[in-house]
């Protein structure tokens, strides 16, 4: 039983359900945020072990996201997932630990939070 901490952001419930459900039955806590400043927030206050991080949201998006958490901690290990594999090639992009294309397949997702966190 894993009691590590995962700071799910992303701005759509179906993905929020699906991720979480998978998240906690491996046996990690997982806490929710819908936007980039919530995601700051919420970072700041449970300092999570690791970030899966949308990067099409409203408002601050997943990439500015990123490079602020980076900044306040540079060893936190951050994956961005997004629907959109052209993101890839932004070069802030690379900061992340990993990049993977949001699927109905979450195996790949699985497999990279438990190369950070096991």
């Amino acid at each position: 039983m894993s009691n590590k901490t995962i700071l799910l952001v992303d701005d759509e419930q179906g993905i929020q359900l699906l991720y979480r459900g998978e998240f906690e039955e491996d046996g990690y806590t997982v806490i929710s945020a819908f936007n980039g400043e919530e995601a700051l927030e919420k970072f700041r206050e449970h300092q999570p072990d690791l970030v899966v991080l949308d990067i099409n949201m409203p408002g601050m998006n997943g990439i500015d996201v990123l490079s602020r958490m980076k900044e306040i901690n540079a060893q936190l290990p951050v994956i961005l997932c997004s629907a959109y594999p052209e993101f890839k090639n932004d070069f802030k992009s690379w900061a992340s630990d990993e990049y993977i294309v949001k699927s109905a397949n979450i195996d790949e997702l699985k497999e990279a939070v438990h190369k950070y966190l096991d």
